[in-house]
């Protein structure tokens, strides 16, 4: 999600007042620790004897840090999409692999496709289940995300991840009832625009391009899952929503591995409206009027 971190004061290394990063790195890989410096947020690089680069990062609480463990494991388990390799953690850290990152490449981005797509075929037991061993009540971002089951994609998608937030921007005054009423109708009319059925995906959750690493080795690692089971089409709208280095070049290689339904393209707002109305409750007006304007043109309105 973007703009995830948030600011805090850095002092050196310190991210938390109880424990400095280094300390932690430590504590738990067992490895002595030779330097480090700060990234944002609650991020730290920290280097372990012996030269390896680790990140150290503290959570926003033991279900924050269990739902984030539980997602990476879940996709590293589906053998496609590559994701940080977790060296340590405890309910309020976690430590893992530094990815050396370089410049994005057109083929590297046609093999992230194809992993993208071996990833969502490989499944999920329901829409909106949580991976194996991950909370229920997660999180995207900083915003809470309930992991409810259904069978149902249209009705699960209108009930469990545009509703909430909906109702949320009204009762915090970022949206009017009125407006509301646009996105309501949307809800109503799911079924008829969502496209044929298709079965649960092995989703990210949270495919915003801050969440793609281009590594220096040529291959893609995903950070900072929210993994649940849901349509395939909601990853890729995600990256559509705030652009993504060599886009076409992802969309051919995911097309060429397992081909999106006709309409796709069409689509693509629908499944935008839950990441607009996330960023809505968490950073205002802006982020409304542009699920607004996609809610109007889905029913022309």
């Amino acid at each position: 999600m973007r703009s995830r971190a948030v600011a805090r004061p850095y002092p050196g290394l310190v991210v938390d007042s109880s424990e400095e990063p280094g300390a932690v790195a430590s504590r738990l890989t067992g490895r002595p620790v030779t330097g480090g410096r700060p990234l944002s947020g609650a991020l730290a690089e920290v280097t372990l004897d012996g030269g390896t680069a680790v990140v150290v990062k503290r959570g926003d609480g033991p279900r924050a840090v269990r739902a984030e463990l539980a997602g990476l494991r879940w996709l590293a388990a589906a053998g496609a999409v590559r994701v940080p390799a977790v060296h340590g953690h405890d309910e309020h850290w976690m430590v893992s692999e530094r990815i050396a990152t370089g410049a994005p490449d057109a083929g590297a981005a046609v093999r992230f496709g194809r992993e993208l797509a071996a990833l969502h075929s490989a499944g999920a037991p329901a829409f909106g289940s949580p991976p194996p061993g991950g909370p229920e009540d997660a999180y995207i971002g900083l915003a809470s995300m309930r992991n409810v089951s259904g069978s149902d994609w249209p009705h699960w998608y209108a009930e469990h991840r545009v509703l909430p937030y909906l109702r949320r921007a009204v009762d915090d005054r970022i949206l009017r009832s009125a407006e509301a009423a646009v996105v309501e109708r949307i809800c109503e009319r799911l079924p008829e625009l969502t496209g044929p059925a298709e079965p649960p995906a092995r989703l990210h959750g949270d495919l915003w391009n801050g969440n793609v690493l281009w590594g220096a080795d040529g291959h893609v690692r995903l950070i900072d899952p929210a993994a649940h089971g849901g349509h395939r089409e909601t990853d890729l709208a995600m990256l559509h929503l705030f652009g993504c280095p060599h886009l076409d070049r992802i969309l051919a290689g995911y097309q060429e591995a397992a081909p999106l339904a006709d309409g796709w393209a069409d689509r693509v707002g629908l499944h935008q409206l839950f990441p607009l109305l996330v960023h809505t409750v968490l950073f205002g007006r802006g982020y409304a009027e542009q699920a607004l304007r996609v809610a109007r043109r889905a029913t022309g309105v």
